[in-house]
């Protein structure tokens, strides 16, 4: 959840770490802090932003050319400088900064402090440190030896650096469930929670494994293994352009991304549909097409907005390749005794690839002998080198802390798996493969259409900005539609909205609607048509506000609704691609309305790697 950046070289550390807690701070931003060496060991911290840390250090000397930072989104001890990171170990010689959770530390801090160490923060990192000095004066173990030896004795998920006053040309990082990647350059060495920080310095990097550490000097890398094995690293060139990574003229992250969507979407598809031909190539799970022809069951693992994605798959992956699917929460599968066979196929979905729930849910699904396969936006990540095989996204670097692009991307993949299923298993006919491939082809187009209705969208937002709650309802794969459309809303805006089948109103949330009631209906002309046009009657009746998104040239919901989006029309398959846009720009309008934080809601952090 936190974000870390690492330096050691020529360069002065202080302008890197910090432009690159900048790049991080999506990640969390309930405090933030740095330290450096020159010539003695400093550290400067902040409870708020990047920038309240900045402004804190205006005035003092931030020289050297070895440093570190970090940027909290908070797990133990509330967000106060105090609990900003770095923490220093007792004799003050020491700092560290980590993301992760030390599941034990309460075991380990009470041992230390039966010692006589003293603690000066609330938070499991500064026991961490703590334990590390125990070590070193107890033992006489040198500083690389005592961290091995301390990282044995901990339960949970770290990525830390560490610095010291006694070898300040050295930095030592390590990992175990949380991300870290190392910057390969000529004479220096850059450390991040991805690879974003690095990316203006160096396109080389490492993506540092699990319980691995590395021992980094101005000309020297060395990593070993938790059992102090020497490991060859694999160095690779990063396909990420500094350009993504900033705002483009957009007012904000999130609605750049939303506006990205139809060349994410079209990066989806490239190279891995062929509409003419009626044929689907994926290469990343060609190797299992015997496999796919044979399974029973396809259970799909993920969290969140990756969660809707897996959804709407559900409905695409029975629909086409008629295969039995299950979509669960991962938070929720891996603390449950899943009944798995090797007959079963695991999807598991995850933007940054780095998500602790789906990582440790998918663990369980191997032990048990399950095939696994990846859909991910991050090369590199954690969950595409866990994974059997996999599918990325190519959606690009996402910085808005609320998804967007990454959930048109994630359904855009599952819809091309179901199809390359259905395929391979001979569940869909050549002419019914060619039109719907077609279909999906235009698809990057559409979405460019229903963006032009960003100001009649921005009228309806103004309308409804004061509301408290809101309903979204949706059937068959718009009810997914629907649950994503209220995370965006509550998520940015800080109004309670809830998603439901649009036909499960009437088993509770019907009690909610009155005149101060807004219902989001997605009422698209598809099979359930009628269906949810008898609900809108209903939500009337009862003097409710209905917002409709309705395929272009509907007269029918129009007549009836207070506010209609009309998408273009489109094939049932693919009417989520296109509904998700208007809400997507609802959500967005209403929270900047409301004076939120788009790009940073209070409490979120982008890429949730603790349990």
């Amino acid at each position: 959840m936190c974000g870390i950046v690492g330096y050691i070289g020529f360069r002065d550390a202080y302008p890197i770490v910090i432009k690159g807690l900048h790049r991080l701070e999506y990640r969390g931003y309930d405090s933030a802090g740095v330290s450096l060496f020159d010539k003695e060991l400093k550290v400067f911290k902040k409870a708020g932003k990047v920038s309240d840390l900045e402004d804190f250090v205006k005035d003092v000397d931030l020289g050297g050319t070895i440093g570190m930072g970090h940027t909290r989104w908070a797990t133990h001890g509330v967000p106060s400088d105090r609990n900003s990171h770095p923490h220093a170990s007792g004799n003050r010689r020491l700092n560290i900064i980590h993301n992760g959770i030390i599941e034990n530390y309460g075991v380990i801090k009470e041992t230390l402090l039966s010692k006589g160490h003293v603690f000066k923060s609330d938070t499991d990192t500064e026991v961490l440190i703590h334990l590390v000095e125990d070590i070193q004066n107890e033992t006489g173990l040198d500083l690389r030896e005592a961290v091995r030896v301390a990282l044995t004795k901990v339960i949970g998920a770290y990525a830390i650096v560490i610095m010291s006053a006694d070898e300040p040309d050295l930095l030592i990082a390590a990992r175990k469930g949380s991300p870290m990647v190392i910057g390969v350059g000529k004479g220096e060495y850059f450390i991040a929670s991805d690879a974003t920080p690095i990316v203006e310095y160096t396109k080389n990097v490492i993506y540092l494994n699990d319980n691995e550490i590395a021992y980094l000097r101005r000309e020297d890398l060395l990593i070993k293994n938790i059992d102090n094995i020497v490991q060859t690293p694999y160095v690779q060139e990063l396909d990420l352009k500094l350009d993504m990574l900033e705002k483009g003229g957009f007012d904000h992250f999130m609605l750049k991304e939303i506006y990205e969507q139809p060349r994410s979407i079209r990066d989806c598809m490239r190279g891995r549909i062929y509409p003419e031909k009626g044929k689907v190539q994926l290469g990343g799970i060609k190797e299992y097409t015997e496999k796919l022809k044979n399974i029973d069951r396809i259970i799909i693992v993920a969290c969140g907005t990756s969660w809707h994605a897996g959804l709407v798959g559900e409905y695409l992956i029975e629909e086409y390749a008629r295969v039995p699917v299950e979509v669960e929460y991962a938070s929720e599968f891996r603390y449950r005794n899943p009944i798995i066979t090797e007959k079963d196929l695991v999807i598991a979905i995850s933007q940054s690839g780095e998500t602790a729930d789906t990582m440790a849910a998918i663990e369980l699904a191997k032990e048990k002998g399950a095939t696994i396969f990846g859909i991910c936006n991050v090369v590199g990540a954690s969950i595409p080198r866990t994974t059997h095989a996999g599918v990325y996204t190519h959606a690009g670097p996402e910085i808005g802390v609320a998804s967007t692009k990454a959930f048109t991307a994630q359904v855009t993949v599952l819809t091309l798996i179901a199809f390359y299923i259905a395929q391979q298993r001979g569940a869909i006919t050549e002419s019914k493969l060619i039109e719907q491939l077609t279909e999906l082809n235009e698809i990057p187009e559409l979405v460019e259409q229903a963006l032009k209705l960003n100001d009649h969208i921005k009228e309806i937002a103004w309308k409804f900005k004061d509301s408290t709650n809101c309903l979204f309802l949706g059937r068959g794969s718009s009810f997914p539609v629907a649950l994503e459309g209220a995370l965006k809303l509550k998520e940015i805006s800080y109004i309670h909205a809830e998603g439901y089948p649009a036909a499960e109103m009437k088993h509770g949330p019907i009690a909610l609607i009155d005149n101060d009631m807004p219902v989001v209906f997605i009422a698209t002309k598809d099979s359930s048509y009628g269906k949810v046009v008898s609900n809108i009657q209903e939500v009337k009746a009862r003097k409710g506000h209905v917002i409709a998104i309705v395929t272009e040239g509907d007269t029918e919901v129009k007549g009836m609704a207070d506010y209609v989006i009309e998408i273009p029309q489109t094939g049932e398959a693919f009417v989520p691609l296109l509904a998700t846009i208007p809400l997507q720009l609802l959500a967005y309008h209403i929270a900047v309305m409301r004076g939120c934080n788009v790009d940073q809601p209070r409490n979120l952090a982008k890429s949730v790697t603790v349990e």
